[in-house]
């Protein structure tokens, strides 16, 4: 019995989070995640490499980091000898391991961190490995991911290891500069100096189901401050419920996402094979609707209808493969904007887009499609990546307007209005705006300045809702309908006064009595503009959107109402 029980305890394992006892080798094929109750065992690096990349794929980096004891640190052991413990016990020569690799047959190079070397601590070696790492990807033009598991920076290196979290951010802002992707997978734990650099500033934040992710730890929270902690507080949940991570993905799934991001950031402006290029549609002549111009108020009506397409509809329906990327990195997620990476006709994409919804509940649980601070935020990082990553952009227009609540001024809702439109000015990367409802006011056209900008034929476009004109300029809301019409409104009126260079024509009588065919319509549209748009240098592509908006001038409109 007890020659057998030491072979015993290895084929069987305690799930941490259940306490169940799994077979060990059934634990294993379910990539050490508890198929009882779903916790994530934590991962050394060696097999996080073999669960992620492509087989027979990495290749490591040559480690040459040198030892260091920078302080001749001693606690109860000096530090050289927690070095040789840790080396021993783990056959790592770091708590980080280095090296190119493929993934989904995407290139990459990959910097993994192993908590088990003295809790993935980062100190001078850890921080001059993941540099190189960041340069090798920077020489390679390839993306840099990130797989962190670390309880902060390495006490034992005093002050020298702080500096590491800019050396490695240093090296992180020259891929950004350069427009070279780069991701970051945080795992359990990952803390202090890691979380407060590198493991958050890379371009797309993943967590895996089950990591914790923080600054300080919960029990120093505790400590500081007295206070017991909300349920859930630091985990991969509640990070993406406030607007810290652009996903949470289970182990299972991980590799496909990361595959998937790769693959989008591959993309750029490339022509995608097998991928026709339409003629422009010329100048001056958008096409005009096709079933006669309706009253202003009807239109207004149609375009408020619950049964019209959301952005969720088209990224499901128009646009394949779509990852919805979440969060601000300021505190929140504003569920009114939804955006991510996106394929159409095989071209990767950055969608971003107002939701409504169709029902009662999912429009008041998004806000009526009403942006906070947060929600243009998070569509302004959304924009500054895919300029970063070469992707062209496309936004979907359906909103009342911002959101004009107290805490949305309290948060800056005019300045965040502002920044987006200044930086859609000069986005160095093609725009292709659809108002698929209502364009409302400043909330519309923070995501509506665009190289073209199409609109659905029962769509409005205006500067005030009717009611809200109608109640500042006539003695009563009753005048709404009157208002309308005075407010030119409508994709026809829109398209006479160029503000608008196409309608896409929607199904008889309106796009809510046939979804499919409308949002196939509007994918047919946002090609055929989209395209031509992808062989235009950028210094043009911005200098012709500057020059679009500027024709908007009082001595410009002037010489055009002359002219007629």
């Amino acid at each position: 019995m007890t020659a057998t029980a030491p072979r015993d305890e290895q084929l069987w394992s305690r799930c941490g989070g259940c306490a169940s006892l799994l077979y060990r080798k059934r634990l294993r094929r379910n990539l050490d995640v508890c198929p009882e109750c779903g916790a994530h065992a934590r991962l050394d690096a060696p097999a996080r490499l073999a669960q992620l990349v492509d087989p027979g794929s990495f290749t490591a980096l040559p480690d040459g980091a040198p030892e260091v004891d920078p302080i001749g640190f001693v606690d109860v052991l000096p530090y050289p000898h927690r070095l040789t413990a840790a080396r021993t016990g783990t056959g790592l020569a770091e708590a980080v391991v280095c090296g190119t690799a493929a993934v989904g047959n995407r290139p990459c190079v990959l910097a993994v961190m192993d908590f088990r070397f003295l809790g993935g601590s980062l100190g001078c070696a850890v921080g001059e490995l993941i540099t190189r790492a960041a340069e090798r990807a920077l020489a390679d033009r390839v993306p840099l991911v990130v797989v962190t598991a670390s309880g902060g920076a390495r006490m034992q290196e005093g002050v020298l290891s702080l500096m590491q979290m800019a050396t490695v951010s240093q090296a992180v802002a020259a891929l950004r500069e350069a427009g070279v992707p780069s991701v970051s997978v945080l795992t359990d734990p990952t803390y202090g100096g890691v979380a407060a650099s590198f493991a958050t500033n890379t371009d797309v934040v993943l967590a895996e189901s089950g990591a914790r992710m923080g600054f300080a730890g919960p029990r120093v929270i505790r400590q500081v401050t007295g206070r017991d902690l909300p349920d859930g507080f630091q985990t991969a949940e509640f990070l993406l419920r406030h607007g810290q991570v652009d996903m949470v993905v289970p182990r299972h799934a991980l590799r496909g996402r990361l595959a998937a991001l790769l693959a989008a950031a591959a993309g750029g402006r490339r022509p995608a094979p097998g991928v026709p290029r339409p003629v422009r549609p010329p100048a001056g002549a958008p096409p005009t609707p096709t079933g006669g111009e309706r009253d202003a108020w009807e239109t207004v009506r149609l375009a408020r209808h619950p049964g019209r397409p959301t952005t969720l509809d088209y990224l499901e329906s128009a646009f394949d493969g779509f990852v919805e990327l979440h969060g601000d990195r300021l505190g929140a997620d504003c569920p009114a904007v939804v955006g991510g990476l996106a394929e159409l006709a095989g071209r990767p994409v950055m969608v971003i887009g107002h939701q409504k919804g169709h029902t009662t509940a999912e429009l008041m649980a998004r806000n009526f499609g009403m942006a906070s601070p947060a929600g243009h935020r998070k569509a302004l990082r959304l924009m500054r990546l895919a300029a970063r990553w070469g992707l062209p952009v496309v936004t979907l227009v359906d909103t009342p307007g911002a959101d004009p609540g107290v805490g949305a001024e309290q948060q800056g809702q005019a300045a965040a209005i502002a920044e987006n439109i200044l930086t859609l000015t000069t986005l160095p990367t093609p725009v292709v705006a659809v108002v698929t409802g209502e364009g409302g006011s400043g909330g519309a056209l923070a995501l509506a300045v665009a190289d073209r900008v199409l609109m659905l034929e029962h769509a409005v476009y205006s500067v005030i809702s009717p009611e809200g004109c109608a109640a500042i300029l006539w003695p009563d809301r009753s005048a709404a309908p009157q208002a309308a019409r005075a407010l030119r409104l409508t994709s026809a009126d829109l398209c006479r006064f160029g503000v608008v260079d196409a309608v896409v024509p929607e199904p008889v009588p309106a796009a809510h009595h046939d979804p499919a065919a409308t949002v196939r319509a509007v994918r047919e549209a946002v090609l055929a503009h989209l395209l031509p748009l992808l062989d235009v240098p950028t210094a043009a592509l911005v200098r012709s959107r500057r020059h679009r908006f500027r024709r908007f001038g009082a001595a410009r409109l002037g010489v055009r109402a002359g002219a007629r």
